[in-house]
């Protein structure tokens, strides 16, 4: 398969040398490949702004040098070399033709970015397309090529598995996609999401999302996978869940999975979510 990592960091640079009053519609040009991909209404600016990406309505000293320090680490490099590495590994499976990869900077102003999701994230959900978006820290700069790593991962699996909107199956997604960057790269090359929530909290998110976990609807799933802040943001409806609580869970679910069977995430990537969550709701295995 290819992947077609656009130079984003390039174009972003050089818009940032433009006037201000250009740089909206210099955006515009720039994200045209992911629009069609977006399904909220309005100007794609606005949504950038929100999304939370840097900002084009106002000048800040701090965005050039963060593009350049991503530029001299080969940001986009380690990104395409680490999805054909996570390509390689599911080899076996049906994989998309191709795939383009957007990265946008984000705004380090942005106190739900650089709290509540760790610097940075990425979305994969739409076919085709994979979007990043982070600001480069010490500890963010080296995992944004993992975090593309997590989203191909989604698209590996629903090339060959049927995405049915549920609670279960959204959070299961989440955790085996950090499982396979774990399985690839290390510990160390994990997000934070899945870490960000832990003990009695933890235990407590578990039972409400194994409670909901056939609830269907993409309109609800993101509450517990993402957690109340995020859901809040956008307008949708809390479900009492803390903030990034559903990765933390789904990787549990995937860990248990791994440990009664003996699999590895490339190997379980294609399961149905009730092979993979067996033990943990006392069900019986069908026969093979």
């Amino acid at each position: 398969m290819e992947f077609i990592v656009h130079d984003t960091l390039t174009a972003m640079a050089e818009l940032l040398e433009q006037p201000l009053e250009r740089r909206p519609d210099l955006l515009r040009e720039l994200l045209a490949p992911i629009r069609p991909a977006i399904p909220m209404p309005g100007d794609i600016v606005d949504i950038h702004h929100q999304g939370p990406g840097f900002r084009v309505d106002a000048e800040d000293p701090r965005y050039l040098p963060a593009i350049r320090a991503m530029i001299e680490a080969d940001v986009l490099g380690q990104v395409e070399r680490e999805l054909y590495r996570a390509a390689d590994r599911l080899a076996g499976l049906k994989l998309p033709d191709s795939l383009q990869v957007v990265f946008v900077l984000g705004n380090p102003d942005d106190e739900h970015l650089m709290k509540v999701t760790g610097g940075y994230y990425g979305m994969g959900g739409s076919p085709g397309l994979l979007y990043l978006l982070g600001w480069p820290t010490e500890e963010t700069i080296g995992r944004i090529a993992h975090c593309a790593v997590h989203e191909f991962h989604h698209q590996a699996r629903y090339t060959n598995v049927p995405w049915r909107p549920t609670v279960g199956e959204h959070v299961v997604s989440e955790g085996l996609a950090e499982a396979f960057v774990r399985e690839l790269s290390g510990v160390g090359a994990m997000g934070p999401w899945s870490s960000m929530v832990t003990g009695a909290e933890l235990d407590r998110a578990h039972a409400k999302i194994m409670a909901d976990f056939d609830l269907e609807g993409m309109h609800l799933t993101s509450a517990y996978v993402l957690g109340d802040s995020t859901v809040a943001r956008y307008g949708q409806e809390p479900r009492g869940i803390p903030d990034m609580a559903g990765y933390a869970v789904g990787l549990r679910l995937v860990d248990e999975h791994l440990a009664a069977t003996g699999m590895t995430v490339a190997e379980s990537t294609t399961l149905p979510v009730s092979q993979i969550v067996v033990h943990q709701r006392g069900e019986t295995k069908p026969d093979s």
